[in-house]
């Protein structure tokens, strides 16, 4: 008799760990796969539109890029906003009532020390930008990031398009804790909270040169994609083991890439994805060499390249 009680209950164990392995198994197979080469485009579409504005992801997306990459920062009142730099920047953006910054000023315009309100206020886009003249000139202003995202799903289900991933930097560097951005965890749990709310986590990497904010997304939500961004001339595996563990992505400056760093990524199970080639030949030569992506401000090169 106690025989046949234990039977029961162990084979109920038994089916209980056999249920939660079957379900691990299958959200992982609903994990999709990152593309077979990775087309990016680099602050959505930099070399063409005010970067990491919402029209710049609207031209990525008439481009048929694979990812959409950008940049993200938090404001005072907790917001993740999409911007490349801690303060509001004077080469491309203008007061909220059309002037243009000092250098001085700059200093006093930091995001994190903003409330969104005001963040939203500086005008984006009608600054010629020297660096990128072929870029289109139009009012803009820099997004919530739920508010990008919501922009991109709207636009991807109303034309019928391929979903794309989000590649999106945390900036963050160990000297600017709690003066420039959040600590890292909090960074972190900020854009993962956006993320889960709009059902994005599969298709979204997380990159980041800060490798505090990386361990922080490998040790509380594995599941997340992680990238590391390179600009040392440190050796691949002295950056990987500063990490501390296997990033889905390594992400170096396009000028660091050899075949040997390619192969040793490649052992590892990583993908080489360089940052930010804008020539149609260094993109034929890096393809050639065996990367599996490129993260590109211009791409339109990515259409040159397929014909």
């Amino acid at each position: 008799m106690i025989i046949n009680k234990i039977v029961p209950v162990a084979l109920a164990a038994l089916l209980l760990l056999a249920g939660c392995k079957s379900t691990e198994t299958i959200s992982q197979q609903q994990n999709p796969e990152l593309p077979a080469f990775d087309t990016e485009g680099h602050r959505g579409a930099r070399g063409l539109m005010p970067e990491n504005s919402i029209p710049a992801m609207m031209k990525a997306l008439e481009l048929g890029v694979t990812t959409l990459e950008m940049d993200t920062h938090i404001t005072k009142d907790g917001k993740v906003v999409v911007t490349h730099d801690p303060h509001i920047n004077p080469l491309y953006a203008r007061t909220p009532d059309g002037k243009d910054i000092t250098k001085e000023e700059n200093k006093k315009y930091a995001i994190y020390q903003m409330d969104y309100d005001q963040v939203h206020q500086f005008e984006m886009g009608t600054k010629f930008y020297d660096a990128y003249p072929q870029q289109q000139k139009l009012k803009t202003y820099i997004p919530l990031l739920s508010e990008l995202i919501d922009s991109v799903q709207t636009h991807i289900k109303k034309n019928n398009l391929p979903q794309v991933f989000y590649n999106i930097e945390t900036k963050s560097v160990p000297d600017g804790d709690n003066a420039i951005h959040p600590e890292p965890a909090v960074f972190v749990k900020k854009l993962v909270e956006v993320l889960e709310e709009k059902k994005l986590t599969q298709w979204a990497i997380i990159q980041s040169f800060d490798p505090r904010t990386l361990q922080v997304l490998h040790q509380q939500y594995p599941h997340i994609r992680a990238s590391l961004l390179v600009s040392n001339k440190d050796s691949f595996e002295e950056n990987i083991e500063r990490l501390g563990f296997t990033p889905v992505v390594y992400s170096p400056n396009y000028k660091l890439v050899t075949p040997e760093l390619i192969a040793k990524a490649h052992a590892k199970n990583i993908k080489v994805i360089p940052w930010t080639v804008n020539t149609a030949e260094d993109i034929a030569r890096l393809k050639a060499m065996g990367v599996d992506g490129i993260i590109s401000d211009y791409p339109n090169l990515f259409k040159e390249m397929q014909k």
